[in-house]
């Protein structure tokens, strides 16, 4: 007899699911029994959290969900923080999690794992939550979730299959995969009207952000034909080569790129929220444009948003972007007005940074250069919020982090492992400080348990180091920030992985050398102190 939890596990095969993050429980051991023989990996975090970043980052790296097996009760409630993460960042994440049986559904009897309505409490994270009443259900709400990761905003979704469904027999089911449709395109009449602004531009400007991370190269044509700036949110980096005369640093949030939107007399915002995670970082106020503003985007709610559009085009970004492109005209001069403005902006963002940034820089910069084309991934931690000011990701989905939109602790050793699962032929860093690592330690000796040969770089400064700059910048005397660090060459040992020392650029330069085709996961722990040379 097949039963709904194999039929679950065949379909999944069907679209292209190679990789399963979960912990097993009494609750989900069916599923389980449908993983063996299958071509599914399954990895076990150690904590449900760490299960939702690992699909997470496994889902940024590869562009394909990520898919989580997770318990009733605990299993949902802690993996409710990654998947905010994901719903915040527009990420596919697909969690299936089992439910009490039907007839003990909201009745609040005490049995194991039990919530009053797990369906609702999910459902503020996630695209949609489903409760499976039936294995015929199955193959519509999967090809539900697909279609939604494909040609929607991508975004989790959650099904929940009660554990006396979840062994029912489901012999006649159709296990083939569904035909999915392809993203809408923007309606013609729309591009039109955004093409008619942007040929008339004398000085053109592009916001891109997440949703435009599969549009690299059209987005470098439209940009070179335009001739116009392009600036990148933490979530698009690397969608222009790094040093293309084109790229600005990530100065949308200082006044110095401030300044340039108000030069800008159209402004092309694709795949981008303008929220003030990435636009007002340091308070200058909500954005405003004196141009005119065209907005592309596949959510009509943000096309429709705070931010007014003159046109707006709803669709996928890389239907639109090649609809603009086929019909934009080469300027017959604009001078030098784009690769000049860049330069001045980009020259006068990083000659405002203190020692302290540009030390923070050059860690980041000699992380790339030494590495080759390395994935970082990020904690809330202080390197990566310098990042969101100056750092060239030199590929798209090579640079993200918890430092913008939620803004969790606890993220970047879990993504950082799915990230590299996703991609194994790339050196992938997980930029850590010793306050975020804390959430996540547990996650370390999975990575050795699954032969994930992530590099986890700890920045210690033996706090939370931006918490406490930004008290003692409003004149709050510090209180619980100066926390209590652990021996972390101890805690690397115990996990059974090797653990080593970079006070300098070039202790860690010649690290990165030795342990850049690591097949086994290490900590290079850095002193923040002695590395910035700070007294």
């Amino acid at each position: 007899m097949t039963t709904c939890a194999q039929s679950l596990v065949r379909l999944l095969e069907g679209y292209g699911v190679d990789t399963v993050f979960g912990i097993p429980g009494v609750h989900t051991v069916e599923l389980y029994r449908g993983l063996h023989g299958s071509r599914l990996r399954h990895v076990s975090p150690r904590h449900e959290q760490g299960a939702g970043f690992m699909a997470d980052g496994y889902a940024r790296a590869s562009g394909k969900p990520g898919v989580c097996f997770i318990i009733t009760g605990p299993g949902m409630t802690n993996i409710l923080t990654a998947m905010g993460q994901a719903y915040a960042d527009s990420v596919p994440m697909l969690v299936i999690s089992t439910v009490n049986r039907r007839e003990h559904l909201r009745l609040g009897h005490g049995h194991l794992h039990e919530l009053p309505d797990q369906r609702a409490m999910v459902a503020g994270v996630c695209a949609f939550s489903h409760t499976l009443q039936a294995p015929a259900e199955l193959p519509e709400l999967l090809a539900r979730a697909f279609a939604v990761f494909k040609c929607a905003r991508p975004r989790p979704v959650h099904i929940e299959i009660p554990l006396d469904v979840l062994d029912m027999p489901a012999t006649d089911l159709n296990l083939m995969p569904r035909s999915l449709p392809g993203a809408p395109a923007p309606a013609g009449a729309s591009v039109d009207a955004a093409v008619a602004l942007l040929n008339s531009a004398h000085r053109p400007l592009i916001l891109a952000g997440g949703g435009a991370r599969g549009c690299a190269e059209v987005l470098r044509q439209l940009a070179e034909r335009l001739q116009a700036p392009v600036a990148l949110t933490t979530n698009a980096r690397g969608l222009l080569p790094c040093a293309h005369p084109l790229l600005l640093d990530g100065v949308q949030s200082s006044a110095h790129g401030r300044a340039l939107i108000d030069e800008a007399d159209v402004v092309l915002a694709v795949g981008t929220e303008l929220g003030e995670t990435d636009y007002d970082f340091f308070g200058l106020g909500p954005l405003r444009f004196k141009g005119s503003l065209i907005r592309l985007d596949i959510d009509p709610m943000q096309v429709m948003g705070v931010q007014r559009a003159h046109v707006g085009l709803v669709g996928d970004a890389l239907e639109g972007l090649q609809a603009l492109l086929g019909k934009v005209l080469q300027p017959s001069s604009r001078g030098r007005w784009a690769v000049d403005s860049v330069q001045r902006v980009n020259q006068a963002e990083r000659a405002g940074w203190t020692p302290k940034q540009q030390g923070l820089q050059g860690l980041l910069d000699l992380l790339r250069d030494t590495l080759g084309s390395p994935i970082l991934v990020g904690d809330s931690t202080q390197p990566v919020y310098q990042g969101a000011s100056g750092y060239q990701a030199p590929a798209p989905a090579s640079w993200f982090n918890a430092g913008s939109g939620y803004g969790t602790l606890g993220y970047g050793l879990p993504a950082a492992m799915g990230a590299k699962l996703a991609r194994p032929e790339r050196p992938v860093v997980a930029l850590v400080g010793d306050g975020g690592l804390q959430f996540a330690s547990s996650e370390l000796i999975a990575a050795k348990e699954a032969q994930i040969g992530v590099i986890l770089l700890v920045w210690n400064n033996q706090c939370y180091g931006e918490i406490r700059d930004y008290m003692q910048a409003r004149d709050i005397a510090p209180l619980g920030v100066d926390i209590l660090t652990p021996d972390f060459q101890a805690m690397a040992r115990s996990f059974h992985v090797a653990h080593h020392r970079a006070d300098t650029p070039g202790q860690l330069q010649d690290l990165l050398q030795t342990l850049k085709d690591t097949r086994q996961p290490v900590m290079i722990e850095v002193d923040a102190r002695a590395y910035l040379a700070l007294d």
